[in-house]
């Protein structure tokens, strides 16, 4: 019986960086070869499966409802065949190498400062190349191979993917020094009036947290959701409303030269976990187990010293 010929990872990778910017040139110069060399490689690749994976003409470059498919499934390929790399590089020492890891907004300013140099202490020989972005982006990008680990909140939506928590992240409320809901040391969450809360814009899995947590809706009315946690307290502090901050950035300072507080909610205290996530065929599952202790080991000194400030203060 004939084996049917299969196409290279030369060829797959070309088709993914032609998809990624329609554009031959573009693709080809990403690619580190000729125009001419990146368009024969995909025909042939077409050849060998049979189907038209791209529409050419003058004016534009499109990718055929098969060729998206095909690229789908040829990000999976290239991601394997990296990870099947990793492994091998990997064997001897952990986390050395270079590490692709994406950290959403409203985690990555807050935890990389205390994490970075730690983890260049401990592990010396490892690169890490960060990337901050919206957590969909993120697994995007991570099912594709081009990140090893994500650090995200839960919860979301992983899918297959491996996940381990890490720590839960408590929110607190957040409002001017004049708000009469400020007064009491602690806020009962049921009490609290959604039409005044504050929210980030979509995308943000904060803001799905948020709602999550008291009921909160999305305004109705245009341009007051905050693109950015500082922008989101900067409308708190103009007397816009009030909002809902986790307690890892209070801890990062994030409300410092401000008139604002932050007050422990009273009972049914809302929170976001923060978890590490990887692919499951990730060569690199011993780094992720190590990686994830790490964090977690530093989030629990973390803990101990803002417990001692806050045992001093009262």
């Amino acid at each position: 019986m004939a084996t049917s010929a299969l196409p290279s990872l030369r060829q797959l990778r070309y088709l993914v960086e032609l998809s990624e910017r329609l554009n031959f040139r573009q693709a080809a110069e990403a690619s580190f070869i000729t125009q001419s060399t990146l368009s024969a490689g995909i025909k042939e690749l077409e050849s060998v499966l049979g189907v038209q994976l791209v529409e050419r003409d003058t004016r534009r470059v499109r990718i055929t409802p098969v060729g998206e498919e095909v690229v789908k499934r040829a990000r999976q390929l290239l991601a394997s065949a990296q990870d099947l790399v990793e492994l091998a590089k990997g064997a001897a020492e952990p986390l050395s190498g270079l590490l692709g890891l994406g950290v959403i907004p409203t985690i990555a300013p807050f935890l990389l400062p205390s994490l970075l140099p730690q983890l260049r202490r401990r592990y010396p020989r490892l690169r890490l190349h960060l990337r901050e972005d919206l957590t969909e982006r993120l697994l995007e990008r991570l099912r594709g191979g081009q990140l090893d680990m994500a650090v995200i909140a839960l919860p979301y939506d992983t899918g297959e993917l491996l996940v381990r928590a890490l720590f839960a992240d408590e929110f607190w409320f957040v409002a001017r020094e004049d708000d009469p809901q400020a007064r009491n040391r602690t806020v009962p969450v049921n009490q609290l009036d959604p039409d005044r809360i504050l929210l980030l814009e979509e995308g943000h899995c904060l803001r799905d947290h948020a709602i999550a947590a008291c009921k909160a809706r999305a305004p109705n009315e245009p341009g007051i959701e905050a693109t950015s946690l500082n922008t989101l307290v900067q409308m708190v502090e103009g007397g816009m409303g009030v909002t809902l901050l986790p307690e890892m950035t209070l801890n990062g300072g994030i409300l410092k030269g401000t008139h604002l507080i932050s007050r422990p909610f009273a009972s049914q205290v809302p929170s976001r976990t923060v978890a590490l996530v990887s692919r499951p065929s990730s060569a690199r599952r011993r780094d992720f187990d190590l990686l994830a202790d790490f964090i977690i080991e530093l989030e629990q000194r973390t803990q101990k010293k803002v417990s001692a400030r806050r045992l001093a203060r009262d």
